[in-house]
């Protein structure tokens, strides 16, 4: 069996990542989304929130589990019984940083292989970070995200601005 564990901040998650589950899904036998805590980079949203909507803008898959981590990557994929880290790849800048962390993984799991997959071309300019200041500023991101993740992303910003 072929788990690939796929490891994010997911702050929020987009439409982009959901691609790129909605393919992994079709290559593993089960796919996790990790959410990472991070605090250092002091995401958004909260952790349970971004757990939440993960597992709902995913419900469509059945191979697809949703977890919230706070360890180390590869102390997550020994839980998960993973040989797959999957990461995703926008542009060719992404790639440097995304090499360095495989290299990483390959030294603390030896046994664990790095894949990495492309969204598809309407999805690539499409980020968290550009998710979240478009929302902070009042705009639209519901052609961006699922319609849950908009409404969240709306109501969670309201409650901070009050």
């Amino acid at each position: 069996m072929n788990t690939a564990v796929y490891p994010g901040t997911f702050d929020p998650i987009t439409n982009g990542h959901t691609d790129l589950v909605e393919r992994a899904s079709k290559l593993f036998d089960l796919v996790v989304v990790a959410v990472a805590e991070s605090p250092k980079k002091s995401p958004l949203l909260p952790l349970d929130l971004r757990v939440s909507l993960a597992k709902t803008s995913l419900s469509h898959l059945s191979n697809i589990r949703v977890v919230g981590f706070n360890c180390l990557l590869a102390e997550l994929i020994q839980r998960e019984g993973a040989n797959i880290i999957l990461r995703g790849l926008r542009a060719v800048s992404d790639f440097e940083y995304e090499f360095q962390l495989a290299n990483m993984n390959r030294k603390l799991s030896p046994d664990v292989e790095s894949l990495f997959l492309t969204p598809a071309e309407h999805l690539t300019y499409i980020s968290s970070t550009l998710i979240r200041e478009i929302a902070s500023l009042g705009g639209d991101v519901s052609q961006f995200v699922h319609p849950k993740v908009s409404d969240a992303l709306i109501a969670y910003l309201s409650s901070k601005t009050v």
